[in-house]
């Protein structure tokens, strides 16, 4: 090899190397990112690559070392005889020369570098026949690479490293917290001074290494403070703050003032979302009202809106949650819906609103809020079906009131419950005696949960099976004397009788995922057949509860008859014919006087949705469109060539002189569907659009109609008689932040899973 020749800008002195910008003493060598100490050195044929050692004739890239007293510093290959052309660097006294070469004969040659980030963590190795697999380098298991020119790709690869598939990575990420992303990291165990900026902004680390953003993570704590209702101070507890240190110590756990920040974007952000999908809503809305006070006698109400989309699907999402002066004013009240109807953009797209106002006042009440909403929207049926009262409000009313008039009887029940269940040996002695009474049932005594009537009902059907066994045990054991009499069994047995009605109703109800308003008409006419004709029993205790119980029930009946009636009519499986049977039965002689108001108003309401169509979303342009080529296509018979082009006329004449029927005698007159178990209501309204375009419309918005305000997946034992009360917590925040955190969680609930998110993001993370 020729001596380089001197160079007065450079020098070497002694034992010290210059790389780049770097002084080198001794016999330590800094190059590029890497230190490198003592015996660290690459040897013969060995280089240096990123943060691993490649021996033989592989490429050597970014700023390589060769040993031997020589450096170069270039992106090139090195192979064997090639030429280089390089700032060399010898050390001694010599100096180094630019452009020296390092030998004569020159191949150039230049492998296409890989850039996937997989080759971080997989080496690839030959195999026999010309096909290779991509190695581990953690667990050392093999993947398929290549088979002769046909490569494999890297997906699969990348599912290893990211997705926890790598027993090794899963180790390694409990015990080591990577670099901040783009940021720098310290060699030696964070003890040395020299610094190497990562070369990838992002790594395939798997999940409890992934990519941190202090932005996302943020938003995601606010998520939970609003899904799981923790209080937005959770983030100054100092036992939260060690959770999260133990977890990411780069996250920096924020203010309550920033965190209500943060619920505050995670609820403007959704409420775009929402106000983009409302856009597409082919029909109207209704809503449902809720009346809540607080500790500190402020008033708020809460506006939820259902509706069906146009796939047919019911949906029901919180709109507003706002603090009024006085909720119990139909002036505030008007305020209220007007202003959320105007925020939402539906103001002329309002149908009904739902109310769980006591009975007593429903009528005033419906009938102001009527008028004064009637002045600023365009109500339909000149609002008769406005004002909707909540059915598992008026089961739980009905239910609670019967309670409420025995609850002398049920007070000795629990009692007597109490003192069986309050040892072991009282159990066993009242088995004792029920065995020996020959009592077939099978029922546990348990207590009630005195806000849920349901179990109120189930605790005293269960005592009176054992009714004898009570009086027994007052008999034979000197310190129980709790035991009902006769006449407080037979009161105990006219409650269990009349409550199973309303039992069994509510559990219909919701036996349905997503109740549509068609199926509400099956139990209220039941209920109140049933508690009629219990008015004239025989028995005067069952006369008695049956009397006070329908004259509740009844209230109910008469306001909302003609609304439950117009919406089972939109059940193809039963039409007029289920309303003339049911008022048969209740009405009498007097029936068709009731079905004709139930069909004149259903033909009215057919007319407005004629005279006043809704402006179509671009989900209806389409059906209609293909609706309208079909109607000329009938209007217009195109010859076939079968020679009957005078009888193609002739019927279009028949068709002009005779008035083609409208969609809602079509549909009255057609057979009953058949009625099977799984029947999907709105499915056969899908299926059936085109040929009922006008009636279509109007059964989506009837079928939407909220009857019960209960939302899917709560129970309705539990729903209120009164107003709901907001907690000291929620009653302190400002009105604003109860909004965002009431509404978000509603929203959030139907947001795709975080984990999917971060899943997604992970896999396509690229270099930058």
């Amino acid at each position: 090899m020729g001596e380089p020749n001197s160079n007065d800008n450079a020098m070497v002195h002694d034992n010290e190397m210059i790389d780049g910008n770097g002084v080198i003493h001794g016999s330590e060598m800094i190059h590029g990112s890497v230190m490198i100490h003592g015996d660290e050195m690459p040897h013969g044929n060995e280089m240096i690559h990123g943060n691993e050692m490649i021996h033989g004739t592989e490429m050597v890239e970014g700023s390589e070392m060769i040993h031997g007293h020589e450096m170069v510093q270039v992106n090139d290959l090195i192979h064997g005889n090639e030429m280089v052309a390089v700032n060399v660097m010898v050390n001694g006294d010599e100096m180094p020369h630019v452009n020296e070469f390092i030998n004569t004969e020159v191949t150039p040659r230049r492998r296409r570098k890989k850039k996937s980030l997989v080759w971080e963590h997989f080496t690839i190795e030959p195999m026999p026949g010309g096909n290779s697999r991509a190695c581990c380098n953690l667990c050392k298991q093999t993947f398929a690479y290549s088979s002769g020119s046909k490569i494999a790709g890297t997906s699969h690869l990348k599912r290893h490293i990211t997705l926890g598939s790598c027993p090794v990575m899963k180790d390694q990420d409990r015990r080591l917290t990577l670099p901040l992303a783009g940021g720098h990291a310290t060699d030696n165990d964070g003890e040395g001074t020299v610094e190497r900026p990562t070369k990838r902004r992002y790594r395939y680390t798997g999940y409890a290494n992934a990519t941190f953003d202090q932005e996302r993570s943020s938003s995601y704590l606010a998520k939970m403070i609003i899904l799981h209702d923790y209080p937005l101070h959770i983030v100054q507890q100092s036992s939260f703050t060690k959770f999260i240190e133990s977890l990411q110590p780069r996250f920096r756990v924020v203010d309550v003032d920033t965190m209500e920040g943060e619920v505050y974007a995670v609820f403007q952000k959704a409420k775009e979302n929402l106000l983009q999908a409302f856009i597409t809503m082919p029909g109207r809305i209704s809503l449902t009202i809720g009346l809540w006070t607080t500790s500190q006698t402020l008033g708020y109400v809460s506006l939820a809106g259902q509706f069906i989309d146009s796939n047919w699907k019911v949906h029901r999402r919180m709109l507003n949650f706002m603090m009024v002066s006085s909720p119990h004013s139909e002036n505030a009240l008007s305020e209220a819906i007007s202003s959320s109807l105007l925020e939402w953009n539906m103001k002329d797209r309002l149908f009904t609103i739902t109310l769980d106002n006591d009975c007593s006042s429903h009528d005033i009440y419906s009938a102001n809020l009527r008028d004064h909403l009637s002045n600023k929207n365009n109500l339909m049926l000149k609002g008769q079906l406005f004002v909707v009262r909540c059915y598992a409000h008026i089961l739980n009313v009905v239910a609670q009131d019967v309670i409420a008039s025995i609850h002398g009887v049920i007070y000795n029940i629990r009692e007597s419950i109490k003192f069986i269940k309050a040892s072991p040996n009282r159990e066993e002695k009242f088995a004792e005696i029920a065995l020996q009474l020959e009592i077939p049932s099978t029922k546990t005594l348990c207590l009630d949960v005195t806000t849920q009537w349901n179990t109120t009902y189930l605790m005293l059907l269960a005592a009176l099976d054992y009714k004898q066994a009570f009086s027994t045990l007052e008999i034979c054991d000197d310190n129980y004397n709790e035991s009902p009499s006769a006449e407080d069994w037979k009161k105990v047995e006219a409650t269990c009788n009349y409550l199973k009605l309303l039992y069994d109703s509510a559990h219909s109800v919701m036996a349905s995922a997503n109740p549509t308003a068609n199926i509400f008409f099956h139990e209220a006419w039941k209920i109140q057949l049933e508690l009629a004709n219990g008015t004239e029993h025989e028995n005067p205790i069952f006369s008695s509860i049956a009397k006070d119980m329908h004259e509740r029930f009844d209230k109910y009946w008469k306001d909302c008859s003609l609304v439950l009636a117009i919406a089972v009519v939109m059940d193809p499986r039963f039409k007029m014919k289920l309303v003339e049977f049911s008022y048969s039965k209740i009405y009498g002689a007097e029936a068709m006087k009731y079905v004709k108001v139930v069909n004149d108003s259903l033909h009215e309401l057919y007319k407005e949705y004629v005279a006043q169509p809704l402006p179509l979303t671009p989900a209806y342009v389409e059906a209609n469109n293909v609706a309208a080529n079909a109607s000329v296509n009938q209007g217009n018979p195109s010859s076939t060539g079968d020679g009957l082009l005078d009888f193609d006329m002739y019927l279009s004449e028949i068709q002009s002189t005779q008035p083609a029927k409208c969609d809602l005698e079509q549909y009255l007159e057609e057979s009953l569907t058949p009625r099977i178990q799984e029947f999907d209501i709105l499915n056969w309204w899908k299926l059936n659009t085109l040929k009922f375009p006008t009636l279509s419309k109007m059964a989506r918005d009837i079928l939407a109609i909220p009857m019960s305000m209960v939302s899917s997946g709560s129970s309705i034992f539990s729903a209120g008689t009164g107003n709901r009360m907001l907690d000291d917590y929620r009653s302190s925040l400002r009105p604003e932040t109860v909004e965002a955190l009431v509404c978000a969680k509603d929203w959030l609930q139907y947001s795709p899973p975080a984990t999917e998110v971060l899943g997604s993001e992970m896999i396509k993370a690229e270099t930058l």
